[in-house]
């Protein structure tokens, strides 16, 4: 028990980095440049990976990683950029707390990870603190960018679903930096063509870049990954419900947006959420098939490489 939290604590990195990358993006980006901003994002952080671990895809893992590259990273960075840009830092990280049902749905389908009682809970009591949180009347929500971040939550919660089911015996590193560096490159020509050429950045924009590149994205990315390999898809979507609740407790305390008593009670209910998707004694597999095996049996053996995954 006492492991697995430890890989939920782990695993809210990426979280807490994601909600406050939606802060970054809004106040400190271009915001005309969402391909620039997603290649600049991915490109930087999947090199410095791929320099740490000195490792090329192998096999299966070159159509892997240029699928997983683009739901994970191209798509995914895309629409997230433009949804920090549209919405304010609140509603955009909200609308992605919606994302823990989606990957329980997809788990059990993908992987056979039937979601547990409290995880189905959970994930219905969060929706519910989303919908509080979103549906308040208030003026200056863009539709678009509802849409947007919507979009997003769909494709990274398949995304991260496949992630889970393709990377048993691959170090987490490696295929964290094939997945990144092979988005970022897939973006690049596609942003020369559409946006012209590259920005020009002012030193606040180079410093966000420094925390969305290193932090939001290397970091998180192979803290999520992590997770994934080693907890059910439940419990790491629920841990994800932190995003919202760091990008609500941004967008009040620095970006001076003004949270409703309706928002407070969804913020809340979201935290129950996130309690209620925590591992149990009785189901680290979400509740669902086989007997428990000795604690031993549990972890995955070390792949043999030069990568050490955190």
């Amino acid at each position: 028990m006492e492991a697995n939290m430890r890989w939920v604590a782990l695993t809210a990195v990426a979280p807490v980095a994601w909600g406050a990358n939606y802060y970054v993006t809004h106040e400190f980006l271009p915001p005309d440049n969402p391909l620039y901003g997603a290649a600049l994002r991915a490109l930087p952080a999947g090199l410095v990976l791929l320099a740490l671990c000195r490792q090329r895809p192998h096999g299966v893992w070159w159509w892997r990683s240029a699928a997983l590259g683009l739901l994970n990273v191209s798509a995914f960075f895309v629409l997230v950029y433009a949804a920090s840009q549209l919405l304010p830092t609140s509603v955009a990280s909200t609308v992605m707390a919606v994302s823990p049902l989606a990957m329980m749905l997809i788990a059990w389908a993908l992987v056979s990870e039937r979601p547990g009682i409290a995880h189905l809970a959970g994930a219905a009591i969060g929706l519910g603190g989303v919908c509080l949180m979103l549906l308040t009347g208030a003026e200056g929500v863009s539709v678009p960018g509802v849409l947007a971040s919507a979009a997003a939550m769909l494709v990274s919660s398949f995304g991260h679903i496949l992630t889970k089911r393709w990377s048993t015996g691959t170090d987490v590193l490696a295929s964290t930096s094939w997945q990144l560096t092979a988005g970022g490159l897939f973006l690049l020509p596609i942003a020369a063509a559409v946006e012209g050429p590259p920005p020009e950045l002012p030193t606040p924009a180079l410093l966000a870049f420094g925390y969305v590149t290193l932090i939001a994205t290397m970091l998180a990315f192979t803290a999520w990954f992590t997770g994934l390999r080693h907890l059910p898809a439940g419990t790491v979507g629920l841990t994800g419900l932190l995003n919202p609740v760091t990008g609500v407790l941004l967008g009040t305390a620095v970006a001076g947006e003004v949270l409703t008593v309706q928002q407070l009670c969804g913020l809340a209910l979201v935290l129950v959420g996130v309690v209620l998707g925590r591992p149990t004694r009785a189901g680290r597999h979400g509740g669902s098939r086989t007997p428990r095996q000795p604690a031993p049996d549990k972890r995955p053996a070390r792949e043999p490489s030069t990568c050490n995954p955190l």
